[in-house]
């Protein structure tokens, strides 16, 4: 026997895998919600497909083309986007659950009632039970929180329009009894139509008339809560006034169940530490109430992880009942794809004392595959005993689920994924029948135009890396003619303007000072004419683009001008979904080289020899007094001011022109290397970026009829109609991308 420890240690083990497994659901929910967008996205695309297709018909004259479009039907499609929008809810709320949820099932009187009490702690005042008649009213959901103070329940209540639709209707539909009531108040006032002569002696159905007069008789008693708010908290005491048909003394005078959708009640399990689990109380089948499988089934199919059918063979002798087999094939058919065998347990209660069954439960195990009841495993204990319950059932159920819930998860989604892959590849026969004749023309075109613009493209970029490292030759123009300008127009002041300038200052040095300034701004003049160089020689480059787009690329028709203003013309004709090609188309065209950028700044550092407080070249202290004195004592004749400030002026230009000079033959093969890098640049974006080719093929399509006049200039693909059409391919075309409908990647 184990240890009390190693029980509490395996406990805690469980628990905490449990809550892994639940914590591993939650990106699973994610992503299913995330598919289930893009499902609904391309079902409204599907619409507007269609939508266009009906405008297509009544507009279009070509016989041809008006039995092409008969053929796309989308209805089929649409049905089966609805029964997995079905099915994707359905896992979406199981892996979003806070709980695994195992579901008790059986027929009345079996023992399932008392098994939830033993594992929950519950009595019969929260979970009814009854010996001679069905006492469970409602399905109630478990759940256990350790940390829970005093047990409660939370109630949810049907709706008037809710009770009419889900509860009266299928009985009035089942019966033959004719128009259902409009409202409660019609349920309230009309009499209830007599049962067909010819299903009145039914036995059956006389019941479920039985059943469905119970509901109208009693309409008084449970009416006020149809209005209540959802959900609403009793405390323990109030529970069987929601759950039971009646008392604990058998007095059956409790009808709120009746208006009663599902209750869930919080307590704290015997053993607090299974983890975060829920037991789903179900009623017993059996009864004669109309809609009970079908709920059955919606509750397996949409909260169960694990179920728990609950036998008790009687002690005088036993068999598998037709009964039993039905059961068993309705819980099967709750999860199509997932067999019930895999997430099933059959539990054979054992009675002890004088009517001990034993004997009866190891024969109804012995032979449980010959009734092809398929389950996991089956386990004989005893449903009253709260440590077989726990022990027996409890335990072992949930080391199974520890074990396997993953599997059966992946299992259950995989099933559901292959059919939206199905999906996708019938909305991608649909799209085909859908693209008309012309496409696989526009195809073989577009393949010749791809081959010619790629290889022309790789030809002027391999042409302009060889020139990349020569001088440009329209700068080096430019740069030859603004240095002979500078040297036959040096700016320099003659000398009398340089003395009358000494005598306006008053000073040779604020005269040297002005005449600085004026040949230095005349110098730096002379250079600005290189910016229209530059300008030209990258025009040139882009012409070059723009020659093999419009020759190889027969993109001529559709913009206009021979470099920038077409490339412009061209990237704002470019749809701005198509990102990758617009950008690149833009970055030609506004890539600019200018002088203010490039040389000019190089230019002035050498402009500071012209610059007063910064050139080399500086009048002595004292030059006027020392030429006077030279006349007076020598007699001879030295430079006079002017004649010096004349002197620095035509050095320190010629310097200035000179390092000028040899900076600019630096920068000769500069517009040269940028021409080659933006349109290799361009060449990258075009044809090497990720999806570009796409994107072509996409904008093509939009300007076939311009690109291609002679194959497509005068049919109906040059018409507003055919666009529409095309960009409704386009939308379902997007939305039915292998990612958009996998959740299992």
């Amino acid at each position: 026997m184990p240890s009390t420890m190693q029980i509490d240690s395996a406990a805690t083990l469980r628990a905490t895998q449990i809550a892994q497994i639940i914590q591993k659901r939650r990106p699973l929910g994610q992503k299913i919600e995330t598919v289930e967008i893009n499902l609904k996205t391309l079902s409204a695309a599907l619409r507007q497909l269609e939508k266009q297709r009906d405008q297509l018909i009544d507009r279009v004259g070509d016989p041809g083309t008006i039995g092409r479009l008969r053929e796309i039907d989308c209805s089929a499609i649409q049905r089966s986007i609805d029964t997995e929008l079905t099915a994707l809810n359905s896992l979406k709320s199981r892996f979003s659950r806070n709980t695994l949820n195992i579901g008790v099932v059986g027929r009345a009187r079996q023992g399932k009632s008392r098994l939830l009490q033993s594992l929950t702690g519950l009595s019969t005042a929260e979970i009814p039970d009854g010996d001679d008649q069905h006492c469970t009213g409602v399905r109630s959901n478990v759940h256990h929180n350790s940390e829970v103070g005093e047990t409660y329940a939370e109630v949810w209540f049907h709706t008037e329009r809710s009770f009419l639709d889900e509860v009266i209707a299928p009985y009035y539909e089942q019966l033959h009894l004719g128009s259902r009531p409009r409202s409660i108040q019609d349920f309230a006032d009309i009499p209830l139509p007599e049962l067909p002569r010819e299903l009145a002696e039914k036995r059956q159905a006389a019941a479920k008339y039985d059943h469905l007069c119970r509901y109208h008789q009693n309409l008084h008693k449970y009416r006020d809560v149809l209005s209540e708010p959802s959900p609403r908290r009793v405390p323990r005491h109030e529970i069987r006034e929601y759950v039971a048909q009646d008392t604990l003394d058998r007095r059956r005078i409790y009808f709120n169940y009746l208006a009663v959708r599902e209750v869930k009640i919080v307590c704290s399990f015997p053993n607090v530490d299974i983890g975060q689990i829920a037991l789903v109380d179900m009623p017993g089948l059996g009864d004669t109430g109309i809609g009970d499988e079908e709920r059955m089934i919606k509750t397996l199919g949409q909260d169960i992880d694990l179920v728990l059918f609950v036998r008790m063979p009687k002690s005088t002798g036993d068999f598998w009942a037709k009964e039993d087999v039905e059961l068993y094939d309705m819980a099967n058919s709750a999860l199509i794809d997932l067999p019930i065998k895999e997430w099933s347990f059959m539990v054979l209660n054992q009675i002890s004392g004088s009517s001990d069954n034993r004997r009866n439960c190891e024969s109804l195990a012995a032979t449980i595959s010959e009734k092809h009841i398929d389950v996991q495993n089956f386990i004989i204990a005893d449903c009253t005993s709260s440590e077989e319950a726990q022990t027996e059932i409890l335990d072992r159920v949930l080391h199974y689920l520890g074990q396997r819930v993953e599997v059966l998860d992946r299992q259950y989604a995989s099933a559901c994924q292959d059919r939206l892959i199905q999906l996708q590849r019938t909305v991608a026969v649909e799209l085909e029948k859908a693209k008309d004749d012309w496409f696989p023309k526009f195809l073989e075109l577009f393949e010749k135009f791809w081959n010619d613009l790629t290889r022309e493209l790789e030809c002027l970029t391999s042409s302009m890396i060889s020139e990349r490292d020569t001088d440009d030759k329209n700068f080096k123009v430019a740069v030859d003619i603004a240095i002979a300008a500078c040297r036959s127009k040096t700016g320099i002041p003659q000398l009398e303007e340089i003395q009358q300038k000494c005598y306006a200052a008053g000073a040779y040095m604020t005269a040297y000072a002005e005449s600085l300034h004026k040949v230095r701004t005349h110098l730096s003049k002379q250079f600005l004419s290189l910016d229209s160089a530059l300008k030209e020689s990258l025009e040139e480059s882009k012409s070059r683009v723009v020659g093999v787009l419009k020759t190889h690329g027969k993109l001529g028709k559709i913009a206009e001008g021979n470099s920038s203003e077409f490339l412009k013309q061209l990237a704002d004709k470019i749809p701005e979904n198509l990102t990758g090609l617009r950008l690149g188309f833009q970055t030609l065209a506004t890539f600019d080289l200018q002088y203010r950028g490039l040389v000019q700044h190089r230019i002035r550092r050498h402009l500071d020899v012209l610059t007063p407080n910064r050139t080399t070249y500086r009048l002595e202290g004292g030059l006027l007094d020392k030429w006077y004195m030279d006349i007076k004592t020598a007699g001879i004749h030295t430079f006079s001011p002017a004649e010096k400030i004349a002197n620095n002026l035509s050095k320190a230009q010629a310097e200035a022109v000179n390092n000028c000079e040899k900076e600019l033959k630096t920068l000769l093969k500069e517009p040269s290397q940028a021409g080659f890098a933006i349109v290799e640049e361009f060449v990258d974006r075009v044809l090497r970026a990720e999806g570009v080719r796409t994107e072509w093929q996409i904008f093509l399509q939009e300007v076939a009829s311009d690109v291609w006049i002679d194959e497509f200039g005068t049919t109906m693909e040059r018409t507003q109609l055919r666009r529409d059409w095309m960009q409704r391919i386009g939308e379902v075309d997007h939305v039915k991308q292998p990612d958009a409908l996998n959740f299992l990647r």
